[in-house]
């Protein structure tokens, strides 16, 4: 579980950088940075080894 937490923080970073490189999707851009922060600090909380 706590490698899948890891994946879709990646994929949500990679997804938040992409999009303010490329486009101007404006707020949403940030919901995928902030919930991917979320993700990390979760997966931190619990204790687990990164990776």
């Amino acid at each position: 579980m706590g490698n899948l937490l890891y994946v879709i923080a990646i994929l949500l970073i990679i997804g938040w950088a992409v999009g303010f490189i490329a486009f101007s999707a404006g707020g949403i851009i940030h919901v995928l940075l902030v919930l991917a922060a979320i993700v990390v600090i979760i997966s931190l909380l619990q204790g687990k080894k990164a990776f």
